[in-house]
């Protein structure tokens, strides 16, 4: 072999050797960001044909003095609470609703995180498991594809992951939003701003109708019904095969609030509670809808949780 022949072979062992050293080390920093829990390529989800409800596991609530609801813990079926988010998939766009009550970024990977409520408020401690932006990954969302988000309204166990979502068009009632950002934070205890701050700056439509129609077809409503806090609201669902829900927010924690007629001790006005749930259980029968009451934690653990999901 001439030492011409003999040096391009060399050059092209060297090159071999070095592209295989490459696709090594590339390999590698993949396994090691996936183990540190790196974001991964998501593929997006396309529209559906029809109307989704997806549910997410973001924590429990240890209440430690469920007297302010007017139970003791053996009087009720379950002194736990449960704390969902949703995502509603419309083929016009996707609304979240409710952020959950521990951000995302406190949590350990692998192992979840525990906090304690604000001081002012009834003394409870949260856990959760999971992220919800994980879990929206699975359905194949992100929060930059989120369309509209809403809150049933502004307490700590419901806002957690809110900045999250500031790309997203703000639905709120005015009131809640005053009570966020215009009020002394113990006004209506919405007492987590550093979780919702970024809100301030986001795309908002201030609700002032007792009705507002997300999408235009009727499917996907959020109802005004305050007390719980000055702005708290509800969202309907109309189901092409569940048929037609609404999501509770906080108008009622326990079913047995409902079923004797208990209005928690710490609402923001108790009377508006009372009226409230009056003109939402008139609806209910009006439309013949369920009534998912969100922190009951045993009707939650009954359902499917993402990536399956209600259509």
């Amino acid at each position: 072999m001439s030492l011409h022949k003999a040096y391009l072979w060399r050059r092209i062992a060297s090159a071999l050797l070095l592209a295989v050293a490459l696709l090594v080390a590339s390999g590698a920093v993949r396994q090691s960001a996936q183990a540190k829990g790196a974001p991964q390529t998501t593929h997006h989800a396309p529209a559906p044909a029809s109307l989704r409800l997806y549910i997410f596991d973001c924590g429990k609530l240890k209440i430690a003095d469920t007297t302010v609801y007017g139970f003791t813990p053996s009087q009720l079926a379950a002194a736990e609470m449960a704390v969902p988010c949703f995502l509603i998939a419309h083929p016009k766009g996707t609304l979240m609703w409710e952020a959950g009550v521990i951000p995302d970024g406190a949590l350990s990977p692998g192992k979840g995180a525990t906090k304690a409520a604000p001081s002012s408020v009834n003394p409870s401690v949260a856990t959760v498991t999971k992220p919800l932006k994980a879990q929206l990954a699975q359905v194949g969302y992100a929060p930059a594809d989120i369309t509209y988000l809403a809150l049933s309204h502004c307490h700590w166990d419901h806002t957690a992951n809110a900045n999250d979502f500031a790309s997203a068009t703000w639905l709120v009632r005015q009131e809640d939003r005053d009570a966020m950002f215009a009020q002394p934070p113990a006004f209506s205890r919405c007492l987590t701003p550093e979780t919702f701050s970024a809100l301030q700056k986001s795309k908002t439509v201030a609700l002032k109708n007792d009705e507002y129609d997300v999408f235009g077809d009727g499917t996907v409503i959020l109802k005004s019904a305050p007390g719980h806090t000055p702005g708290h609201q509800i969202l309907f669902l109309k189901l092409s095969n569940t048929g037609p829900i609404v999501l509770s927010g906080d108008l009622y924690h326990y079913p047995e609030e409902r079923a004797q007629h208990q209005v928690p001790k710490t609402d923001f006005n108790r009377e508006q509670t009372a009226a409230s749930r009056a003109s939402i259980e008139a609806f209910l029968k009006k439309t013949g809808a369920q009534l998912w009451i969100q922190h009951d934690l045993k009707a939650n653990a009954k359902l499917k949780k993402a990536p399956a999901y209600y259509d």
